[in-house]
């Protein structure tokens, strides 16, 4: 049997510049973080012809080209192998659709255990570059490449997308003393809401390709952002990095109507009140979870857990994808 696992992310500046409608014409950056929270794949061969798969659906088909499931199926045909004699099962410590990049960690994850069953070894880059070909490429998903790179790297990581389509992604450079201080200050909630990303980037997608200068100025800014946030990190600057994730947040809601709402809207308000320097929701916008920077972190995990929201608290993860059983 091989058990995969590959980490979720959290985007901490610059989300939104690695669609392929921005970076193709202006270069993105972002940085983002792999948390201690995993997609876990396990395969291994039966002795039943069919090709058996588990995930929140169960399909047993004589063929991989048979799956309704289209990561899996597309991952399959891109590995070379037709799945008879194989079953596949996926879980996840979180449940897709609440921002944290569940999809791109999931295509790595099944894509690690492909290659290992093929006895194949690939790089990070390598591996990243394979899945967002799935997504993107195969599947016409309207998103960006960082879900897969942030999973396949690992770490807190600086991810720059360049106009050929080429991603270079380097580490941080942070003391161990400002990781653990970000680590600490750093506090999640569940918004109990869960959402497809699609349609949020698709309005972004498209109004960025039709040259929509609102859009495209605020993705400036954002990306503007991201690099101050990068040197803010590195200088061990927290508080005022906490600072611009609230300006990013206001910046980031003005990109789709679709990306907050009141409820979401109050939270924030009453965490900024209690303790929060800064924050903003994970992912595409719309639901998921809300993280902040507070200073005063118990204050804050008080006020937010009164209102019934659930926190999960997390660590940064610098593994990456990475088989942990064969």
């Amino acid at each position: 049997m091989i058990i995969t696992r590959s980490p979720l992310r959290v985007t901490l500046g610059g989300g939104g510049t690695d669609l392929p409608s921005y970076y193709r014409e202006h270069e993105g950056f972002l940085i983002a973080a792999a948390i201690d929270k995993y997609v876990y794949l396990t395969l291994h061969q039966t002795f039943d012809e069919d090709l058996i798969v588990k995930y929140s659906k169960l399909e047993r088909v004589a063929t991989a080209a048979e799956l309704e499931h289209p990561i899996i199926r597309e991952a399959f045909r891109l590995v070379g192998l037709d799945g008879r004699y194989l079953e596949v099962t996926s879980m996840a410590d979180i449940p897709a659709g609440t921002g944290l990049g569940s999809s791109g960690s999931f295509t790595t994850a099944l894509l690690k255990a492909l290659h290992t069953y093929r006895r194949a070894l690939l790089t990070p880059a390598e591996l990243a570059e394979q899945a967002c070909h799935i997504e993107i490429d195969r599947l016409g998903e309207p998103i960006g490449k960082q879900d897969q790179y942030i999973a396949a790297f690992g770490g807190l990581t600086c991810l720059r997308f360049r106009r050929d389509g080429s991603v270079e992604a380097s580490p941080l450079r942070l003391s161990a003393e400002t990781q653990h201080n970000l680590e600490d200050s750093l506090v999640m909630v569940f918004t109990g809401y869960s959402r497809r990303a699609g349609s949020i980037l698709k309005e972004q997608d498209h109004r960025t390709r039709r040259g929509d200068s609102a859009m495209v100025d605020g993705l400036h800014m954002v990306k503007e952002l991201g690099l101050r946030g990068l040197a803010c990190l590195e200088a061990g600057r927290l508080d005022v990095f906490g600072r611009l994730m609230h300006e990013h947040w206001q910046h980031k809601k003005q990109r789709s109507g679709g990306m907050s709402n009141p409820e979401i809207d109050a939270w924030y308000d009453l965490a900024m009140a209690n303790g929060a320097l800064g924050g903003k929701l994970i992912g595409a916008g719309g639901g998921g979870f809300l993280m902040f920077y507070a200073e005063d972190k118990k204050r804050l995990r008080h006020a937010l857990l009164e209102q019934g929201l659930k926190e999960v608290r997390v660590r940064f993860d610098f593994e990456g994808t990475k088989v942990v059983a064969q």
